[in-house]
């Protein structure tokens, strides 16, 4: 029963995804190619994958790398092959273990790209909800055409039937949802309006009612300077499995209260996208929405995502002819209402709410570098700026400055990284004049690095040879290794 649940969820989401991943010449064979991946993906990644939870097949975040890849100079055959490629990728990772990668990207990042992907899914959308033809190859390039030679052009049943979608997805009961998902019944109740009005909006048309799509991996059609060219979307495919894989799997398995071994999801990940392309479909990562829906509808085992690949199956067999008249406009105002859903809305307004700034600023760089930028240097971008923000918070070490007589003590107090040295410098140049006695107190010091207990020992020496006793106190074991790193045997004399 949750498998079939899960299916109904799937069906919409996997005929709009699949639609968005490609370009509008393609549009029929992407379709297509959207229930053929959460087929073979529900099967082939759900019985091996790392949790008994995982659903996998086409998600939001890979159409907006996949429409640059089907538009470039390669067309759907550079799709199939950066896939594969992508696949062998992951298996590699997964074999190398690199699942435990996923703890250092911070959660603030997470919810910047996911929020990025949500802006560049609902602009990528304009053209279908608007019923115009979007020329440019980059989403922003889309978006200054759509504004400069579409307005003109606008087809109002198209809007209409989009703004429909919406509503329906907006208005629909919670309890209806859980015999007919909201996405599936805008879907149903556009497509019956499009039949019985027949305004001449734009229709999916003709699907093949085949497991195997059209167009496939052919590999006879690869070569070494097509594989060269597409290596890198390659990459950026498997970073993007990777991360949403494996985000999915830690959230689901909170949820079900059973242990996730992110090393097999990577490998179930690389296998399953290394099969795909064979049949005709497009990247798939383990879905959140649809492993929440799973979980959430009692889902025990892995043969939840096989009965939902049964369930799609039936679908291309039984209603390929009624998914051909669904129209475009439907589609996008599915693929609008879930973008906006896509968005971590809770998460979000308590980082503005508390002002923590740290997280605002990882959500913001790491939003709008998604939308403007390519996904992989999005990730890279907010990971760094996290790690920068990290290295400041650690290095707000402090010195305060006690003097008593002739003796003046310097208590330190935080994680005395390189930065410290300066600050430390300056506080004894400031305090040194007529000192005899002088104390470095390290009893508040939890970390220094070489680069600070050379300057205690180059400070030490300064003082000693203006006349000043020097003592050193406080000195934690951990503290006491770096300053034998750092050979100051001088200094190590003096410590109480």
């Amino acid at each position: 029963v949750a498998g079939i649940t899960v299916g109904a969820v799937a069906l919409p989401l996997a005929l709009a995804f699949g639609a968005a991943s490609v370009s509008e010449e393609y549009a029929a064979i992407g379709v297509s190619a959207g229930l053929i991946t959460a087929i073979v993906a529900g099967i082939v990644s759900g019985l091996l994958g790392g949790g008994s939870f995982q659903i996998s097949g086409p998600t939001g975040a890979m159409t907006v790398i996949l429409g640059g890849i089907v538009s470039g100079k390669y067309g759907l055959s550079g799709m199939f092959l950066a896939c594969f490629l992508a696949g062998a990728a992951l298996l590699a990772a997964g074999l190398c273990r690199f699942g435990r990668l996923i703890r250092f990207i911070p959660r603030p990042v997470v919810v910047g790209f996911t929020s990025g992907i949500a802006v560049v899914i609902a602009l990528g959308q304009l053209g279908n909800f608007f019923g115009v033809t979007l020329a440019g190859e980059t989403t922003l390039d889309k978006v200054i055409y759509f504004f400069t030679d579409t307005l003109g052009k606008i087809n109002p049943y198209a809007v209409l039937f989009s703004v429909l979608a919406v509503l329906v997805m907006a208005f629909y009961p919670k309890k209806a949802a859980k015999f007919i998902p909201g996405s599936l019944a805008a879907i149903i109740v556009v497509t019956l309006v499009g039949v019985f009005w027949n305004p001449g909006v734009r229709t999916i048309g003709q699907i093949p009612s085949s497991l195997v799509n059209t167009v496939k991996l052919e590999f006879s059609a690869v070569t070494p300077e097509m594989l060269g060219d597409v290596a890198g979307s390659a990459v950026t495919i498997a970073l993007l499995g990777m991360v949403e894989s494996l985000l999915c799997g830690t959230c689901a398995a909170a949820m079900k209260k059973e242990p996730f071994d992110s090393d097999v999801e990577l490998v179930a990940q690389g296998i399953g996208n290394m099969v795909i392309p064979f049949f005709g479909g497009v990247p798939s990562t383990a879905a959140i929405a649809r492993t929440s829906v799973a979980v959430k509808s009692g889902g025990k085992t892995r043969l939840t995502a096989v009965f939902q690949s049964l369930f799609l199956i039936a679908c291309v067999f039984v209603l390929s002819g009624a998914i051909g008249k669904v129209p475009y406009a439907a589609l996008a105002g599915v693929l609008a209402v879930t973008a906006f859903r896509m968005n971590d809305w809770a998460t979000i307004r308590s980082y503005f709410k508390a002002r923590h700034v740290g997280a605002i600023l990882q959500f913001s760089v790491t939003c709008v570098a998604t939308v403007l930028l390519d996904l992989t240097y999005a990730i890279l971008i907010g990971v760094g700026l996290a790690f920068v923000l990290l290295l400041c918070d650690l290095c707000r070490a402090t010195v305060d400055a006690a003097r008593d007589g002739d003796t003046v003590a310097f208590r330190m107090s935080g994680n005395c990284y390189f930065a410290f040295a300066d600050t430390l410098r300056a506080a004894v140049e400031a305090n040194r004049a007529g000192a005899k006695t002088c104390i470095f107190d390290f009893s508040g010091v939890s970390y220094a690095d070489l680069t600070v207990i050379g300057a205690v020992a180059e400070l030490c020496e300064s003082l000693r040879a203006a006349g000043a006793a020097v003592e050193c106190v406080g000195v934690s074991a951990h503290v006491r290794r770096v300053f034998e790193h750092a050979h100051a045997d001088g200094i190590l004399q003096t410590v109480n």
